[in-house]
């Protein structure tokens, strides 16, 4: 007589992670009340602009205006922190040197200063008679009260996201693969370039989308320091505030929509982009 045919098993996640229809259905329920009910209420109000009001909103020189300082100022910030976030966390997972620990506490300063501080002492720092601006005015170079203290602004307050986004995968990178490549006859340029970088590429990015995101939404390290000139170092954020103070909620939640909607597409083309580089590498 045959045997009986063996059972198949039991799913590991079935048996050991019992309840996934209600831990799933709290979730939804969770983000429905955090994320989708504030943006729904958000594209209600805005909906009373209608279709022309929209236009007329985009076609307004200081909306359009506000809006490319936004999003030009965060992607340079982001691409900046990109590269040098990489580097700081290279040289704070790499290197032991005195001061250290407090280098590395430092990083995390921009997190933990409020963002009204970080404005003032920017301000301080980069106006003609700070420390910096002193020495920058001299060569023709203003940066407070002007676009390039936007992009400082934003640089400051979204550092922390790329080191501490990279710095994890660089302490748990195996060295064995470096010694492996010197062993092949590398060199110090060619591991670097094909062997460490490529590994780091989907934390990079990752870093440089909540950077991108973290400097879109920035308002109050910016205030103090681009000198809010409609149309030259105006932010939509600070406009969207003063529409509010205008009592012109509307036309505030139109803003809020479109600076809504652009990022929403620019954050789902980097993360597309990074699972791409995950897959890839």
């Amino acid at each position: 007589m045959s045997p009986a045919p063996a059972r198949p098993a039991r799913s590991l996640v079935t048996g050991v992670l019992p309840g996934f229809g209600l831990a799933f259905g709290w979730t939804l329920v969770w983000l429905s009340f955090i994320v989708l009910l504030p943006l729904a209420a958000l594209a209600w109000k805005a909906s009373g602009l209608g279709i022309d009001g929209f236009v007329a909103l985009l076609a307004s020189p200081r909306v359009r205006a506000a809006l490319e300082l936004s999003f030009g100022a965060a992607l340079i910030a982001a691409l900046i922190n990109a590269v040098f976030g990489v580097l700081v966390a290279w040289v704070l997972t790499r290197y032991r040197f005195p001061g250290r620990s407090l280098v590395d506490a430092a990083v995390d300063l921009p997190f933990a200063l409020p963002t009204a501080v970080a404005g003032i002492t920017l301000a301080a720092l980069f106006a003609r008679n700070g420390w910096l601006g002193g020495l920058l005015a001299p060569l023709g170079i203003e940066v407070a009260y002007s676009r390039a203290g936007v992009v400082v602004a934003l640089v400051f307050v979204g550092l922390p996201f790329v080191v501490r986004t990279v710095q994890p995968l660089l302490a748990d990178f195996d060295r064995e693969v470096e010694e492996a490549a010197a062993t092949l006859g590398a060199s110090r340029a060619a591991t670097v370039f094909r062997v460490l970088l490529p590994p780091l590429v989907p934390a990079a990015l990752t870093g440089f989308t909540l950077a991108f995101a973290r400097g879109v939404g920035e308002y109050g390290s910016i205030v103090f320091i681009a000198g809010n000139m409609p149309g030259v170092t105006e932010i939509a954020p600070l406009l969207v505030v003063i529409k509010l103070e205008e009592f012109d909620y509307v036309g505030a939640t139109g803003i809020a929509v479109v600076m809504l909607a652009v990022s929403f597409a620019l954050l789902f083309a980097i993360n597309a982009l990074q699972h791409w580089t995950e897959k890839r590498w």
